[in-house]
Parts: C-alpha cells; structure tokens; sequence
C-alpha cells in the first residue's frame, strides 16, 4: 500500500511539472501577444524606428533582419566548431586526462555571465584587434558564448546514436573518417540540427554581448559584414530601459518569440527529413 502511495505522488509530480511547464510557456506566449497585439502590424513589421524619441513610432525591421543575420552567422561559426569538438571528444581524444580538461573548459565556458563575455569580445576584437562595432565582431563573441551549450550537446547525441554502430564499422575495415562522416553524422542529424537550432536562438536572445561589439540604436540592415546592426533584444532593451514605449517593447519581444519557436520548428523538421 505504501509503495502505491509513493508511485502515485511520484506521477502526479512528473505531471504536475509537465502542466506547469506548458502552462508557463503558453502563458508567456499568450501574455506578450495580449500586450503587443495593439501594434502588430505590417507596418510594425516591416517599417523601421521613427518618432521622437526614436522608436515610438515605425517598426522593427532592421532589428529583425540583424538579429536573424547575427544568428545565424554565430550558428555557423559555433555549430561548425561545436561539431569539430563533439566529433573530437568522442571519436579521436583517447586521453582520458585531456578529454577531462576540454570537458572542464566547456563548462567553465557555459557558466561565465554573457555581460563578460561581451566585454571579453570588447576588448580583444574592438580594443585589441581594431574592429568597428560590426555584425562580424558580434557574431564572434556569440559563437564564444554558445560553442560549450552545443558541443556538449552534439557530444551526449553522438554518443548516444551511433557507438555500436561505430564499432561494427571500424571492425570491418572501414576507415574511421569515412565512418563518422557517412554514417555517424548522419544518424545524428536530427540531434545536431535540434542543438544548432537552440544555440541559435540564444545567441539571438542574448544583448549583453552585442551592445559591446556590434549593436546600435539605429541603422538601416546591414550590407556587408563590417556594418553596424539593430538587434531585436537590444531595441527592447532600450525601449524598456528608456521608458520609450512599452506597448512598442511588448511588440518587439512578442515578435522575438515568434522568430525564437520559428527556428526551433524548422530545425526540428529539417532534422527530420530523412525519416519522412
């Protein structure tokens, strides 16, 4: 009878949780939508800041198009060496010791506030090597914030998908390149495009690190990578910090939330295209 009691409060917690955790998603969404609806519009989406003081009025468009270019470049750059460092830690690091250390800096990495990430990207990039405030010098210090949140990631799916696999490759002789690139990838796909996807969005998510290095208040979408850039967590953040317009700032983050489950979506299906 005890265990029974125990095996029912244990359900009704993991579904309680499960509940809360929808609930609280919904609730976000719904919420923003509630607040932000009123300036939902084409012209919204698709004007750029106007008013006195800027961004009363107008849109987010630049802000969009340059959160949607420094995501993406970050995704590049950390999704390329995030998968490198996966690949290394389980299929070539045969140094227990070594492993352990890479392992240890990943995760000291993923633990460092991302305001200091920003000023680290700063200094080095702008102070250091002379860069202008630029999507480049942005996207640089993003992909330092979110290599460890994928290679780690990509690591436990390569580990998980393809071990046995691997080892029936390599005892028929088939070179381990070979094997890693046509079948472990492969089988993987899914896992990696769903990290790839989540390492994008918090890279979009993020503000701390680009005001140092690329972000502006204003600018038109940038042409080429040197430019400056309008991100839309940094347009919120002034809008709130400014007192400019909370009803442009529900808008502005209800519109980030939209493109941030967006991605999440199209990398999940993309990564599920082959099972189709």
């Amino acid at each position: 009878m005890e265990n029974k009691i125990k095996d029912f409060l244990f359900k009704l917690w993991v579904i309680l949780s499960g509940l809360t955790i929808i609930s609280v998603t919904i609730g976000v969404f719904s919420y923003l939508l509630y607040k932000g609806f009123n300036v939902i519009s084409t012209e919204f989406i698709f004007g750029s800041p106007k008013g006195i003081p800027l961004g009363t009025e107008g849109g987010i468009f630049p802000a969009i198009a340059g959160s949607l270019l420094s995501g993406l470049l970050s995704g590049l750059f950390g999704g390329t060496l995030g998968l490198c460092t996966a690949i290394y830690l389980v299929f070539y690091c045969e140094n227990k010791k070594i492993k352990h250390y890479i392992l240890q800096a990943l995760q000291c990495l993923a633990g460092i506030p991302s305001v200091v990430i920003g000023l680290f990207g700063y200094s080095l990039l702008i102070v250091g090597l002379g860069m202008n405030k630029s999507l480049v010098s942005a996207s640089i210090t993003l992909t330092i914030m979110i290599i460890p949140f994928i290679s780690i990631r990509i690591k436990k799916a390569l580990e998980e998908t393809s071990n046995e696999q691997f080892i029936c490759s390599l005892s028929l002789g088939i070179p381990k390149s070979y094997t890693i690139v046509k079948l472990v990838i492969p089988n993987a796909f899914k896992y990696i495009m769903t990290s790839l996807g989540l390492g994008i969005v918090f890279a979009m998510g993020a503000t701390a690190p680009i005001m140092f290095t690329g972000a502006v208040i204003i600018s038109g979408i940038p042409s080429k990578l040197t430019d400056p850039f309008m991100a839309l967590p940094y347009h919120l953040y002034i809008l709130v910090n400014e007192g400019l317009s909370v009803d442009m700032a529900y808008g502005t983050a209800f519109v980030l939330i939209v493109i941030v489950l967006s991605i999440n979506l199209i990398c999940h299906f993309v990564g599920n295209i082959e099972d189709i």
